[in-house]
């Protein structure tokens, strides 16, 4: 494009950004009245997902379990620290609990650091011939035999 061109082709595209948006509906509400039931298949709906009467039962059972236990528990943690009876060396190894993963965790970490092999650096102090040719392969019959050729 020329000068004149590319000057007009920009006062063109800045034109067309600062031009107003056509007015558009961005939505629409359909007021006809939906029939209490029809031919189409029937959708999970969100919340928990649909199971048997059995298995329902069974999973609002382990969740009410679940939750039973947490106000004993705080209850019996309130008691102890109240009446001072508590062992400080018990309660630092319920609360620092989930610290054990983490410390595995890094752990390995550390020894997958260690299996990583060395970095070799070498410096010559004269000229160095490297051959980068590339080797000819072939591979032929029911069991393989590789052959490499120069």
């Amino acid at each position: 494009m020329t000068e004149a061109e590319a000057a007009a082709e920009a006062r063109r595209i800045i034109a067309d950004a600062y031009r107003p948006a056509p007015e558009t509906p961005t939505a629409y509400r359909d007021t006809t009245p939906v029939p209490r039931y029809g031919t189409a298949l029937p959708v999970a709906q969100p919340g928990i997902p649909p199971m048997s009467q059995r298995a329902t039962d069974a999973s609002r059972l382990m969740l009410t379990g679940g939750l039973a236990t947490v106000p004993p528990g705080l209850i019996a943690i309130g008691l102890l620290i109240a009446s001072r009876h508590a062992d400080p060396t018990v309660i630092a190894l319920l609360l620092g609990a989930p610290a054990v993963p983490i410390l595995a965790l890094v752990r390995l970490l550390r020894r997958g650091k260690e299996a990583m092999p060395d970095v070799h650096h070498h410096h010559y102090a004269g000229p160095v011939y490297q051959d980068q040719r590339n080797l000819h392969t072939t591979t032929r019959g029911m069991w393989a035999k590789t052959t490499n050729q120069q």
